[in-house]
């Protein structure tokens, strides 16, 4: 396969852009680094809040990924940024073993996981796979879940900026990085291992929008795919439980690890 590296964005690196002045000014100048630090502070505030006794309650708000994005192009590239969003949310023209790769693998690599680490009491028939393809469609299209509020951001928004000025494999190390530490308020809820799967996830989910022509579409679904049957689901509980994320986290290292073995030409910045 032909590398080809997704950064086909507009960045209006004009003469007005460098004119511009005051908050929109610098954010147009320093658009990833603005992205970032709203997602973090959009997702994360009412911790310190919280700890201040100003705020009820604590939460993390994966939509503040999303928001980021959506702000930093209203304020930097106004339509054309939102019009090169909206045309990698809806690229849906690429080879059918993408869609299968998207839609099949997070759940084979589940079940077969399970297969090394059977769950003490799984409840096979209680499983309603009606309620299961219902929740599929749902979190497919909700902005305050995890495959809509984060994939347009990190891939759809972050992934072509970044390449811009990094290789795929270093803007994978950079992303993920970043994408773990930003779920970090979720450590009690998905453990060290999460974190971890975070991360080394980040280059296949890089891989698979580069592959696909940066289709955000494709990545959503793979992101959808991943979490609308979850390790509770299949009957894992206290250890059974740690010790499936962990064996996952590793699966998915082998996974990544082979993307980048295996498709050397995908992680290398065209000549």
């Amino acid at each position: 396969m032909k590398t080809r590296v997704i950064q086909d964005v507009p960045q209006h690196r004009d003469t007005r852009t460098r004119t511009r002045t005051g908050l929109a000014g610098w954010i147009a100048r320093h658009r990833l680094t603005s992205f970032f630090v709203l997602a973090y502070v959009l997702a994360w505030w009412s911790w310190p809040l919280y700890r201040m006794d100003v705020w009820p309650r604590q939460a993390f708000n994966a939509v503040g990924a999303l928001l980021a994005a959506l702000i930093v192009i209203a304020v930097a590239d106004g339509r054309p940024g939102f019009r090169d969003l909206g045309r990698r949310m809806i690229r849906w023209r690429v080879p059918w073993y993408f869609y299968a790769f998207a839609l099949l693998l997070p759940v084979m690599l589940r079940f077969g996981v399970s297969a090394l680490n059977p769950a003490p009491d799984p409840e096979w028939a209680g499983l309603a796979w009606g309620s299961f393809a219902l929740t599929f469609l749902v979190r497919l299209v909700n902005p305050l879940d995890g495959p809509m509020a984060e994939e347009p951001a990190w891939r759809g928004f972050a992934v072509p900026r970044l390449q811009g000025d990094l290789s795929p494999l270093a803007s994978a190390a950079v992303l993920g990085m970043l994408v773990a530490l930003w779920h970090l308020p979720l450590l009690g809820d998905i453990g060290p291992a999460g974190l971890i799967a975070t991360f080394v996830i980040t280059f296949v989910y890089v891989w698979l929008f580069n592959r696909t022509g940066g289709s955000v579409l494709l990545v959503l679904l793979f992101h959808n795919a991943q979490g609308f049957l979850t390790m509770t689901d299949l009957g894992y509980r206290g250890a059974d439980l740690s010790r499936q994320e962990w064996y996952e986290c590793a699966a998915w290292a082998v996974v990544a690890l082979v993307l980048i073995v295996a498709d050397r030409d995908a992680w290398s910045r065209p000549r």
